[in-house]
């Protein structure tokens, strides 16, 4: 199945906000009292760390515009799903593996490094894993299980009961494009995956929408030309190569091609659950959105396509000297930069991110329906 990776339909939700943003409370007309998050380290609270506290991430200068100490968020502090809950009017989700967490209202099973493919699915195609094997099919066994100790105990799981309830399926599949770009894969080879990324992918809303979800979020990826950690490794002497934002064209065409195809998926299978509402989230265009609008957004002009943390070129970012090791500077003033680390955004970028998507979403969600049950 081919599609276009023109995004005309998501390119026109990119515009309508002019460049300034609503108040992102805007949520709360949803009522929501619980959000389920899947996917990786974009939302990731804090899974990984309990995996590996040795891992870049756990390390300074993570954190420091947070609680000034590492969390587990691959970010110098909250991530999207932190703005998110916090726009819901809920408290932070706790990460799944956390000891003795309190998850009144959510859970977070997102694990930073996740892949929608599995280990093994990766490895016949020989893209091995450099982090942890807590895939989509993974996070989602944890949620059957959490689900099933918890359902008429502390939970209300008869039908109908969820409609306070949010489901993030993602972002999740952006790690296995990225790990077979970096591991030498072509463009054209990762744009053959996929089919069967997005086919895990909806295999989990089915299986989310089985656990009584109502209203369930579907990310896309967001345009990975754009950032430090593939244009410095990426870099070309061809002018041609790059976009008008100066973003590596044949990279984003991986995640353009992802996203069409996924949308598409999204909408067949709302065809197929009338009652349930499943929307999907523009990543791509919320992120070229921040990017056109950075300079009003109080973004340095020559810092939109930097890390703030990390070293080496014009894009301080190396793929040996990455953020969280020894001897490798983080900036003053991360509020001025978009990327953290050349692979994860700044808290500021993750804001702004997220107040458009609350703007784009919020309307699709039937929250004034719901208002009235």
């Amino acid at each position: 199945m081919i599609f276009s990776s023109s995004l005309c339909r998501t390119q026109v939700a990119s515009t309508s906000l002019g460049s300034g943003l609503p108040d992102i409370r805007m949520l709360r007309s949803c009522q929501i009292h619980s959000i389920y998050q899947l996917g990786d380290s974009i939302s990731d609270t804090g899974n990984s760390k309990v995996e590996n506290p040795l891992k870049d991430c756990d390390q300074l200068p993570y954190g420091i515009s947070f609680l000034q100490e590492p969390t587990g968020r691959c970010s110098d502090g909250l991530l999207m799903i932190d703005h998110i809950a916090s726009a819901a009017g809920i408290p932070l989700l706790n990460p799944y593996l956390k000891s003795n967490a309190n998850f009144t209202n959510g859970v977070n099973f997102a694990v930073g490094g996740s892949t929608a493919l599995s280990a093994n699915a990766l490895a016949k195609r020989n893209i091995i894993l450099p982090s942890t094997n807590s895939s989509l099919g993974v996070q989602l066994e944890w949620m059957s299980t959490y689900f099933a100790s918890q359902c008429n105990r502390a939970i209300d799981c008869s039908p109908g009961s969820m409609k306070h309830a949010l489901f993030m399926v993602g972002e999740i599949g952006g790690n296995d494009y990225n790990f077979a770009l970096l591991q030498g894969k072509t463009v054209a080879e990762a744009q053959n995956m996929v089919p069967e990324v997005v086919e895990i992918i909806i295999y989990a809303i089915r299986r989310v929408v089985g656990f009584g979800a109502t209203r369930v979020i579907v990310p896309g990826n967001f345009p990975i030309g754009c950032f430090p950690g593939f244009l410095a490794p990426f870099i070309s002497n061809n002018e041609s190569s790059y976009d008008k934002d100066q973003c590596l064209k044949e990279m984003n065409k991986v995640a353009e091609f992802h996203n069409e195809y996924l949308q598409h998926a999204v909408d067949r299978l709302q065809e197929e659950n009338p009652t349930t509402t499943i929307v999907y989230a523009d990543y791509y265009n919320a992120f070229k959105w921040l990017l056109h609008n950075a300079p009003h957004l109080g973004i340095d002009a020559t810092s939109i396509l930097k890390s703030c943390c990390g070293k080496g070129g014009k894009y301080s970012f190396s793929l040996t000297d990455r953020c969280g090791r020894p001897d490798v500077p983080a900036c003053s003033n991360p509020d001025e930069y978009i990327s953290w680390d050349g692979v994860h955004l700044t808290q500021k970028a993750y804001s702004v991110l997220a107040q458009w998507l609350v703007a784009d979403i919020t309307p699709k969600l039937n929250c004034i329906n719901l208002q009235d049950q």
